[in-house]
């Protein structure tokens, strides 16, 4: 079995293949030993269940999943990488690797097809430049995934799992929180990867809850009050609800005072269930 996170081993199977990173696709291939089987164990596969990876690369994590999971399916959209991943990862019967783009592949399909009814996981070291659009698909359109492990830029590891009503909290943390349990497992240096990038990274898991946390009437509009309220952050709730949802700021400021709040309260210091109280009195206020 090849050493994947030997440098000289890597550097050796992708010039075999003429291949070149791509800034593009944000590439950056994991080369520290004890990253990938951590992370393995902290995403909750076993021999009874399956994992579904995004962005295999050259399969330093899909070899510690194929070894734990009962099924690896792994989403790659780079077709160069499809003969590395059959060299480095081809020995495996429980693997099997789809050549399409995540954002656009059907997954709930995929897993029905893949998995059969076990119990299925994400894990994945994705790229920084779509990990939200990724994070959020997952979330907003859950296939049946219990739990869902990245490895993502430090900074929005940190961001993401930060207490609702923080200074640090954005609406992705509010999204992310409505949906699941978040939790960083541990950090990684940026001299783990190859090439090596700008940044740290980290892991974090994302269990996902059976119900959210808070009970709103309106979905939609408490996922669009979220994004107006967090949109402006340096003008107050007041003025960038009023603007971002089209709706009178004599509306706004009666349904702030509802909930007890100082007209020129900001978002960054309103809880989940502040948002969703906030968020059901607009839905039944007059626009």
């Amino acid at each position: 079995m090849l050493n994947l996170t030997d440098s000289a081993v890597v550097r050796s199977i992708l010039a075999k293949h003429g291949f070149s990173f791509s800034k593009n696709l944000g590439q950056n291939f994991i080369i520290n030993p004890d990253i990938c089987p951590e992370m393995a164990e902290n995403c909750g596969a076993d021999s009874e269940s399956g994992v579904l990876e995004i962005g295999p690369g050259i399969g330093v994590l899909t070899k510690e999943l194929c070894l734990r999971a009962k099924k690896v399916v792994s989403i790659e959209l780079d077709k160069r990488l499809l003969p590395i991943l059959d060299e480095t990862v081809g020995e495996f019967d429980n693997l099997k690797i789809i050549n399409a783009d995540v954002m656009k592949a059907d997954l709930k399909k995929i897993i029905t097809e893949e998995f059969g009814g076990m119990p299925v996981y994400v894990c994945a070291n994705l790229p920084y430049y779509i990990t939200s659009p990724i994070i959020m698909m997952l979330l907003e359109n859950n296939p049946g995934v219990r739990a869902i492990t990245v490895m993502v830029q430090k900074e929005w590891a940190d961001r993401i799992t930060s207490p609702v009503g923080s200074r640090d909290a954005g609406a992705v943390t509010v999204a992310v929180d409505y949906y699941s349990q978040v939790q960083k497992l541990f950090g990684v240096s940026k001299n783990s990867f190859m090439p090596a990038p700008k940044v740290d990274s980290a892991v974090i898991r994302m269990d996902i809850r059976e119900k959210p946390p808070v009970e709103v009437k309106d979905e939609k509009l408490f996922f669009a009050l979220v994004k107006a309220a967090f949109g402006q952050r340096r003008k107050t709730a007041l003025n960038s609800l009023s603007s971002g949802l089209g709706i009178s700021k004599d509306t706004v400021a009666h349904a702030l005072t509802q909930c007890g709040f100082d007209t020129n309260v900001r978002a960054e210091t309103m809880t989940m269930e502040e948002f969703a109280i906030l968020s059901n009195l607009l839905f039944n206020s007059p626009k």
